[in-house]
């Protein structure tokens, strides 16, 4: 599998440019590469980037990383992934599944850690196929957090196992009032600038009534509210599975339930009719 190294983190601007590219290939289009993987030895944390993500994700001012911080690290390590002519799917349209965070320990916010990615092989889904994007983040050479981001490419289905988190019913401990602006917000603090996330028309190009939250905002804010109720260990693995789009704007309601070292959490509508997260936290 060959890697590609760089010296800093590659130009999101130039990354949508080469995504629409690889989005626009022929049908019959075959990769030249059996894989990639890709490598960033040092990446700089910019303290007020941090800050507006924070500030969007609802995350406390502290010495470490929000949990969910290295995924914004790595996201444009994603970009050129998915980009690059030996992926063998069409980026645009891919739908993010599921993503389980492994944490062995918080990362100070001054660190420079590395970062790699690389993907899985495919795995048949009844909707397509599906397969990861892995990140890992080290330090010192030791891996201390990693990120498993399970996407499906839609094609004509087959056979295929379906992994589902459970569905608990759990009563609400917040509710939260989203604007209309979040996955705007979201995006500049992100680097997620997907089209269905920003405004009413663009989401409605690609089938959206209006424009829908980011799944990783959803996580970052439920493991926020853990965090701020005492509920996130410093080492843990976190599974969330995206269920129903969250369209903006949106009242909706989190709750969790706490038993042991483990932690049940979803996110429902507001009527608690629809589900858009489920999520569940092992500590470590």
């Amino acid at each position: 599998m060959p890697t590609r190294r760089y010296d800093d983190s590659p130009s999101l601007s130039g990354l949508y440019a080469k995504t629409v590219k690889a989005t626009l290939r022929r049908a019959d289009y075959e990769p030249d590469a059996d894989g990639l993987t890709l490598e960033l030895p040092h990446s700089a944390i910019d303290q007020d980037h941090l800050a507006a993500y924070r500030d969007v994700t609802g995350f406390p001012a502290g010495p470490a990383l929000p949990a969910t911080y290295p995924h914004v690290l790595a996201f444009p390590l994603h970009l050129d992934l998915m980009s690059d002519p030996s992926f063998p799917y069409k980026p645009m349209g891919i739908v993010h599944l599921s993503n389980t965070i492994t944490q062995k320990r918080p990362l100070p916010i001054h660190a420079e850690p590395a970062i790699r990615v690389h993907s899985t092989p495919e795995r048949p889904h009844p909707k397509g196929i599906v397969f990861d994007v892995v990140s890992e983040v080290l330090v010192d050479g030791d891996v201390v957090w990693s990120d498993l981001t399970t996407l499906l490419s839609r094609s004509k289905g087959s056979e295929g196992y379906v992994d589902l988190l459970p569905d608990p019913e759990l009563p609400p401990a917040a509710w939260w009032d989203l604007r209309g602006n979040l996955g705007r917000r979201y995006a500049a603090a992100s680097g997620d600038r997907n089209p269905i996330h920003l405004f009413k028309l663009t989401a409605q190009a690609f089938g959206f009534p209006r424009q829908i939250a980011h799944g990783m905002w959803a996580k970052a804010a439920a493991l926020a509210s853990l965090e701020r109720a005492g509920k996130l260990p410093d080492a843990f693995t976190v599974r969330v599975d995206f269920r129903k789009p969250l369209l903006l704007p949106s009242r909706v309601q989190f709750g969790f339930n706490a038993v042991g070292k483990t932690t049940d959490f979803v996110l429902y509508d507001e009527a608690h009719e629809v589900t858009h997260l489920i999520g569940q936290l092992q500590e470590d």
